[in-house]
């Protein structure tokens, strides 16, 4: 809460003109704008000027924001649409995964996968790494999206909600069901 206030209060100052303020806000979220918008753009110099131009976005569009949602859930929706729309004038398509099996932290009982250093381990590791990015893979969009806000951005159901503009309940609904079809494909390696 304290870093939604802080936030606001910066936001409310850059709103007035004081550019010193929405650069403080630039120097906060830089490194998770880039690293989100690098889960699109494996090219890190493509990354830095799309990273950049979603910055360029949000600050014309300042004025618009309303505190409805936190700043950063506001600035994510826009380095997505950017980073979105820059593969589209291209002709690419985003990622179908934006996950590693490392990253499903949700996964239950796969402590018997972690006999690290054995062959058998890393053969299990490959497999479910495989099983995991070939469910996300199968998941309808809706359904991957929320489960990648939630897991891997560590989003809050609110702020899906906001992303996704739809309600929290739906949100909570499709992550359960994301999750019940990988745990249903993982099982037999569990």
């Amino acid at each position: 809460m304290e870093n939604e206030d802080s936030d606001l209060v910066l936001v409310t100052q850059a709103q007035k003109g004081n550019k010193r303020a929405y650069d403080l806000l630039v120097v906060k979220y830089q490194h998770r704008i880039l690293l989100l918008v690098q889960r699109f753009l494996k090219d890190p110099v493509e990354s830095m000027d799309v990273a950049q131009e979603a910055f360029i976005k949000a600050y014309r569009s300042l004025h618009n924001f309303r505190g409805e949602s936190a700043f950063y859930t506001w600035l994510y929706r826009i380095a997505v649409n950017t980073a979105k729309n820059y593969l589209a004038a291209r002709g690419r398509r985003p990622p179908d995964v934006d996950v590693m099996a490392e990253d499903a932290v949700y996964v239950e009982g796969g402590e018997a996968l972690r006999d690290r250093g054995s062959p058998e381990h890393e053969l299990n590791r490959d497999r479910l790494r495989e099983t995991i990015n070939a469910a996300l893979n199968r998941l309808p969009e809706d359904l991957r999206v929320a489960l990648m806000l939630r897991e891997y951005d560590g989003l809050s159901y609110e702020d899906i909600a906001t992303i996704m503009q739809c309600p929290v309940g739906t949100v909570r609904s499709r992550i359960f069901r994301a999750r019940e079809a990988i745990e249903q494909e993982i099982a037999p390696l569990l």
